[in-house]
Protein backbone atom coordinates (compact mmCIF):
# COMPACT_ATOMS: atom_id res chain seq x y z
CA UNK A 1 0.00 0.00 0.00
CA UNK A 2 1.25 3.05 -1.09
CA UNK A 3 2.10 5.44 2.37
CA UNK A 4 2.93 8.56 0.77
CA UNK A 5 4.91 10.33 -2.01
CA UNK A 6 8.26 11.77 -2.57
CA UNK A 7 8.63 14.88 -4.73
CA UNK A 8 12.03 15.99 -6.34
CA UNK A 9 12.87 19.14 -8.36
CA UNK A 10 16.36 18.54 -10.16
CA UNK A 11 17.99 22.26 -10.16
CA UNK A 12 21.77 23.49 -10.66
CA UNK A 13 21.09 25.04 -7.47
CA UNK A 14 19.89 22.43 -4.93
CA UNK A 15 22.01 23.80 -2.31
CA UNK A 16 20.48 27.05 -2.83
CA UNK A 17 17.28 25.48 -2.83
CA UNK A 18 17.86 23.57 0.32
CA UNK A 19 18.79 26.38 2.21
CA UNK A 20 15.94 28.45 1.15
CA UNK A 21 13.77 25.81 2.13
CA UNK A 22 15.36 25.08 5.30
CA UNK A 23 15.58 28.68 6.35
CA UNK A 24 13.11 30.81 4.55
CA UNK A 25 9.71 28.50 4.59
CA UNK A 26 10.91 26.53 7.67
CA UNK A 27 10.53 22.52 7.06
CA UNK A 28 11.37 20.40 9.14
CA UNK A 29 14.16 18.28 7.43
CA UNK A 30 16.48 14.90 8.01
CA UNK A 31 20.00 15.03 6.26
CA UNK A 32 20.02 11.74 4.32
CA UNK A 33 24.37 12.38 4.22
CA UNK A 34 26.64 14.85 2.73
CA UNK A 35 24.09 17.49 2.93
CA UNK A 36 20.95 16.07 1.03
CA UNK A 37 18.19 17.22 2.85
CA UNK A 38 14.87 15.28 2.92
CA UNK A 39 12.38 17.82 3.77
CA UNK A 40 8.66 17.02 5.96
CA UNK A 41 6.24 18.78 4.12
CA UNK A 42 2.79 19.51 5.95
CA UNK A 43 -0.54 17.85 4.88
CA UNK A 44 -0.34 17.60 1.40
CA UNK A 45 -2.55 16.69 -1.62
CA UNK A 46 -2.39 15.16 -4.93
CA UNK A 47 -4.66 16.41 -8.12
CA UNK A 48 -5.38 16.13 -12.20
CA UNK A 49 -6.60 19.32 -13.99
CA UNK A 50 -7.19 19.47 -17.35
CA UNK A 51 -4.62 21.14 -19.71
CA UNK A 52 -3.35 21.71 -23.20
CA UNK A 53 0.39 20.48 -22.22
CA UNK A 54 1.47 18.24 -19.59
CA UNK A 55 3.56 20.15 -16.74
CA UNK A 56 3.64 19.81 -13.16
CA UNK A 57 3.18 22.72 -10.02
CA UNK A 58 3.87 22.65 -6.67
CA UNK A 59 1.82 24.52 -4.34
CA UNK A 60 2.18 25.12 -1.01
CA UNK A 61 -0.95 26.73 0.90
CA UNK A 62 -2.26 28.48 4.46
CA UNK A 63 -4.67 29.60 5.91
CA UNK A 64 -4.36 33.50 5.62
CA UNK A 65 -2.81 34.65 2.66
CA UNK A 66 -1.50 38.22 3.83
CA UNK A 67 -0.24 36.65 7.26
CA UNK A 68 2.15 34.07 5.67
CA UNK A 69 3.19 37.04 2.87
CA UNK A 70 3.81 39.37 5.66
CA UNK A 71 5.96 36.17 7.70
CA UNK A 72 7.92 35.24 4.76
CA UNK A 73 8.54 38.47 3.29
CA UNK A 74 10.28 39.44 6.39
CA UNK A 75 12.36 36.21 6.07
CA UNK A 76 13.58 37.54 2.75
CA UNK A 77 10.66 35.24 0.41
CA UNK A 78 10.31 37.68 -2.84
CA UNK A 79 6.88 37.28 -4.65
CA UNK A 80 6.22 37.80 -8.08
CA UNK A 81 2.75 38.27 -8.30
CA UNK A 82 0.21 40.34 -6.46
CA UNK A 83 -2.65 38.34 -4.51
CA UNK A 84 -5.38 36.82 -7.25
CA UNK A 85 -8.79 35.80 -6.63
CA UNK A 86 -9.06 32.64 -8.26
CA UNK A 87 -12.43 31.03 -7.34
CA UNK A 88 -10.88 28.14 -5.66
CA UNK A 89 -8.79 30.10 -3.25
CA UNK A 90 -6.75 33.57 -3.04
CA UNK A 91 -3.27 33.32 -5.15
CA UNK A 92 0.38 34.31 -5.28
CA UNK A 93 3.66 33.11 -6.33
CA UNK A 94 6.92 33.18 -4.99
CA UNK A 95 10.75 32.31 -6.01
CA UNK A 96 12.74 29.44 -4.90
CA UNK A 97 15.79 28.81 -6.02
CA UNK A 98 16.91 26.88 -9.01
CA UNK A 99 13.20 26.87 -9.72
CA UNK A 100 9.97 28.10 -11.33
CA UNK A 101 7.91 30.17 -9.17
CA UNK A 102 6.00 28.46 -6.46
CA UNK A 103 2.20 29.10 -6.11
CA UNK A 104 1.08 29.78 -2.58
CA UNK A 105 -2.88 30.01 -2.15
CA UNK A 106 -5.38 30.76 0.75
CA UNK A 107 -8.03 27.57 -0.43
CA UNK A 108 -12.05 28.18 -0.54
CA UNK A 109 -12.15 24.59 -1.79
CA UNK A 110 -13.13 21.42 0.12
CA UNK A 111 -9.83 19.72 1.00
CA UNK A 112 -9.22 15.71 2.40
Amino acid sequence: MIKGMHGIVFTPEAEAARAFTKDKLGFAHVDAGDGWLIFDIPKAEFAFHPGTDTHHEISFWCDDIEVTMTELRAKGVEFKSPVQDQGFGLVTTFAMPGSAEVVLYEPRHPQP
